[in-house]
């Protein structure tokens, strides 16, 4: 066989390959199918049930068979978008303005997801080897999860690894990575029924994270109000509800993020004695000021003792990280930590703390996860989130996280 007949051969045989891998369109359909497809996978995939969340594996098989570099970037809009939903309601309440505002934040917070996705596609080789496409899509997720893209890195796919493989800590993190990049390739339905395989044994025995002893998170619905209201009335209650925990045995008790506001001298001399005669340790939101902003922080209070122990690593962008200000010579803002203090310690108990935006990307818990923490405390304060599932969907994202490196969590949220 001459070499021109084997490469005629070769180009035949993976032309085939290529059509039992994507089903026929039309050309002229094929596109803005595709588009439609993604908008539904962000949708179900990020709904705020954690148990959807593997819907989003889909994404990367989209992407790769995407027929055109704008076909896949619609397509990768289309998909952040529809995740991300939530946010010109929830815009338009934090800052009480009509949804337009949001609608700008909203696709401006696309724009990196989009950007790194169009530029690392590439055509489906008719011949030779299609791996470069898998490690593009590998380069893609990992770029939109690690700052600076992941600054907004919402909807990273790998998130679904708590869900399929659970318990399976990084092994898991590993076979889900694995299994994105498969689904890529001219395997991608053999990678689907794989994934869907331990999806449907991970739904049938799925157990929500256990909640640690003597360890208890409180919800609380105060709205707008907390962090705000700094009323001794105010922290006077929330004493008072945490102290009719320690008839239950319960020795740790988590507020939301921003539940004690300022944290001042009188705000800790005040919980302190309001916990006088307990054993009680409280680990609540607060923000520290100082000459640059503020810090959004946690705070464990006992009667003994009361200090900061996590200092946020990624707050909000826009509406409390604004680093420009700092460009123009102003001062505000909520300043983030990055990478600084993944875990810290309570009482001999190694915790991952996760303020609220912090759940929804995913640098923040893997760096976590790699010192191990016995416990995951996740906080928010969730009031701008109304009639949106922002906050359902950090939940689900926390959850997921706990349960693939099976590591017990407490959360806390305000409504």
């Amino acid at each position: 066989m001459t070499p021109d007949i084997l490469a005629r051969s070769r180009r035949r045989a993976f032309s085939a390959l290529r059509a039992q891998s994507l089903p026929s369109i039309p050309a002229r359909l094929r596109s803005p199918l595709l588009v439609a497809v993604s908008i539904v996978v962000g949708m179900v995939g990020w709904s705020g049930q954690v148990l959807a969340l593997p819907v989003a594996i889909i994404f990367p098989a989209l992407w790769a068979h995407s027929p055109s570099r704008l076909v896949a970037g619609l397509m990768s809009a289309g998909y952040f978008l529809a995740a991300s939903r939530g946010l010109p309601q929830g815009v338009a309440n934090f800052y009480a303005a009509d949804v337009w505002s949001g609608l700008l934040l909203w696709i401006a917070a696309s724009l990196a997801f989009m950007a790194v996705h169009t530029v690392l596609w590439a055509k489906r080789p008719e011949q030779g080897r299609p791996r470069r496409i898998a490690l593009r899509y590998l380069a893609a997720m990992v770029l939109t999860g690690l700052p600076p893209f992941g600054i907004t890195g919402w909807a990273n796919p790998l998130t679904a690894a708590g869900v399929l493989f659970p318990g399976c800590g990084w092994w898991g993190l590993a076979a889900t990575t694995t299994g994105l990049a498969m689904m890529t390739s001219r395997f991608w339905p053999a990678a689907v029924l794989a994934l869907s395989g331990f999806w449907l044994w991970s739904a049938a025995t799925w157990t929500q994270p256990d909640l640690p002893q003597a360890w208890q998170g409180v919800d609380l619905k105060y709205g707008v109000s907390l962090g705000r209201d700094a009323s001794l009335e105010r922290h006077r209650g929330l004493v008072a509800i945490v102290r009719a925990l320690a008839d239950d045995g319960t020795r740790f008790v988590v507020l939301p993020e921003s539940a004690l506001g300022f944290w001042t001298p009188t705000v800790k001399h005040l919980w302190q004695n309001g916990l006088q005669g307990t054993d009680l340790s409280v680990i609540a939101g607060a923000a520290v000021i100082d000459e640059r902003g503020y810090v959004n922080v946690m705070v464990a209070i006992s009667a003994h003792d009361a200090h900061v122990i996590y200092r946020e690593r990624m707050p909000v962008p826009v509406s409390m990280w604004q680093p420009w200000r700092a460009w123009f010579g102003q001062d505000g803002g909520a300043r983030a930590n990055f990478f600084a203090n993944p875990v810290v310690e309570l009482s001999g108990t190694k915790i991952a703390a996760l303020i609220c935006y912090e759940q929804l990307i995913v640098w923040p818990a893997l760096q976590s996860m790699l010192y191990s923490p016995d416990l995951i405390v996740a906080t928010g304060n969730g009031w701008w989130t109304a009639g949106t599932s922002i906050a359902a969907i950090q939940q689900a994202s926390a959850t997921a996280w706990a349960r693939l490196f099976a590591v017990p969590i407490v959360m806390a949220f305000n409504k």
